[in-house]
């Protein structure tokens, strides 16, 4: 998508105007750039994360305000592209156009089009930040995740692992594919010979770092430790030899990545049925947000694809937007929604981990200040 612009000054921080002629009042919109610091350097298969950009969009009208993240990924979301700044501009100078157009322009930019549902949602809240009231919003309810454990040495990973099962997580998810294969069979060991399945749920993430040709093989030493699933265990974009992995695995295989840029429905279900993977895991910001992601969920429950919800390391504002979202699916797998406590400049807020479970305390409040 080519937005022509014109001449224009990118500033991080852009405001503009717009009047909306039924109702000859002001309706303003302003993007802001963001950097989250982790709070020690974040390891993948795909490299080591120190920072995170996101985006900020802010509506103003009549002295309301609404308040949506985009929360763009370099080098994974498929919307890095040289013209975001670009089209968050336009976004912005476009804003009167309202949410269900603006969805239709931005297709090819689903951060943007996540943060344009979350903002226009806050907007007609009646608290910015309660987008979707439930038992979770009143702090009577809590949604149950998954522990996550970050590439690095052995000895750093153990120690992740000792520390989530002592705070009371019930499920945990290894990042794999880094290090040698037979130390992290042997981290899988270790917690196998003091946990079982009934105790602990095991997950495991490759990012698409395994080879085609040695998979099924490395599928099958890692199905020896009673394993949830594994992600995206073979780079996306290859339908064929994924089809013929989800058919043979002894492992259920969760599709992560592979929804990524997958824009049309007609694709979307063309890639579940050539697919057939046991789960699909929905990340809101990469995927065209609420919208984008319930039709996933719509055509995975059709064909009894099991799917959970994650967070893509937005700061707390888009984790809470997707965590109430969350909540009022009523999925009963663990989310993968622990992600706030990751960054030193995280916003202040009320989300809060205990015992494994992602919950609200509404005694905590939200500092939200660029």
């Amino acid at each position: 998508m080519n937005i022509k612009l014109g001449l224009w000054n990118p500033l991080c921080c852009a405001k503009i105007q717009n009047y909306l002629p039924i109702f000859g009042h002001p309706m303003t919109a302003s993007y802001h750039k963001y950097i989250l610091n982790f709070k020690q350097p974040s390891g993948t298969s795909r490299g080591v994360l120190k920072t995170k950009e996101t985006w900020f969009v802010v509506i103003n009208d009549n002295g309301t305000q609404g308040i949506g993240e985009c929360g763009i990924l370099r080098g994974l979301s498929t919307d890095d592209r040289p013209d975001y700044e670009d089209t968050l501009h336009w976004a912005c100078l476009n804003i009167h156009l309202g949410l269900d157009l603006l969805l239709e322009k931005l297709t090819e930019f689903p951060s943007i089009q996540f943060g344009l549902e979350m903002a226009f949602k806050s907007l007609k809240s009646a608290d910015s930040f309660e987008l979707f009231p439930s038992k979770f919003t009143k702090g009577n309810d809590s949604i149950p995740i998954n522990g996550l454990i970050w590439m690095g040495s052995e000895d750093f990973m153990k120690n992740q692992i000792k520390d989530k099962i002592e705070t009371g997580f019930k499920c945990i998810k290894l990042k794999i594919g880094a290090i040698d294969f037979q130390k992290e069979l042997n981290l899988l060991k270790s917690i196998r010979k003091e946990f079982t399945s009934k105790d602990i749920e095991l997950r495991v993430d490759a990012n698409g770092a395994f080879a085609v040709t040695d998979t099924l093989e490395k599928l099958k030493q890692l199905s020896e430790f009673d394993l949830h699933s594994i992600e995206q265990p073979i780079k996306a974009g290859q339908w064929n030899e994924m089809a013929e992995l989800c058919k043979r695995t002894p492992l259920p295989i969760a599709l992560d990545e592979e929804l990524i840029g997958v824009f049309d429905v007609t694709n979307k279900k063309e890639l579940l049925q050539t697919i057939k993977p046991q789960y699909i895991i929905l990340k809101p910001s990469f995927i065209g947000g609420f919208k984008g992601s319930n039709e996933w969920i719509e055509l995975a429950e059709n064909q009894k694809t099991g799917w959970w919800i994650t967070s893509a390391l937005e700061s707390n504002v888009g984790l809470n937007a997707i965590a109430q979202w969350t909540y009022t699916l009523q999925n009963d797998s663990y989310q993968g929604l622990g992600t706030g406590g990751l960054f030193t400049n995280n916003f202040d807020s009320p989300l809060t981990v205990k015992n494994g479970t992602l919950r609200i305390d509404n005694l905590q409040n939200w500092n939200f200040n660029l």
